[in-house]
């Protein structure tokens, strides 16, 4: 199970890494492997303020529909073009090409989880 340090998490199984007041948000390895072969991601957020906890898309799996959360509020500013033509990227590389947004952080990352704190919440320590 890749948990990168460096990078913040949520107990919703989102990752964040923060550069200045931009961040990049993605779901983490344990949400990909849980939800299985991702065949669809859906987010039409772009351009929108999106509340801390509100749901920012949906990623499609063969055998479920899982909303995407936002860990911190702010506003959409980009979608991953790849992911529409090569959603398995999410499974392939979660951290790397598979990410999903990138927001303008307007609020804080307070409540957000260290790659140790997750590993915990999952239980992989």
């Amino acid at each position: 199970m890749n948990i990168p340090n460096g990078l913040l998490y949520t107990k919703d199984h989102e990752w964040i890494k923060l550069d200045g007041t931009t961040a990049t948000i993605g779901i983490t390895d344990f949400a990909q492997s849980e939800l299985g072969d991702i065949v669809y991601v859906d987010i039409n957020t772009v351009g929108k303020e999106v509340a801390e906890h509100a749901v920012f898309g949906t990623v499609e799996a063969v055998k479920t529909v899982s909303d995407l959360f936002m860990p911190v509020a702010g506003k959409v500013l980009e979608v991953n073009t790849l992911l529409e033509g090569s959603p398995e990227k999410v499974n392939g590389d979660p951290y790397g090409e598979g990410w999903m947004v990138k927001v303008e952080v307007k609020g804080s990352t307070a409540g957000l989880l260290s790659a140790d704190q997750y590993k915990e919440l999952i239980g992989k320590h």
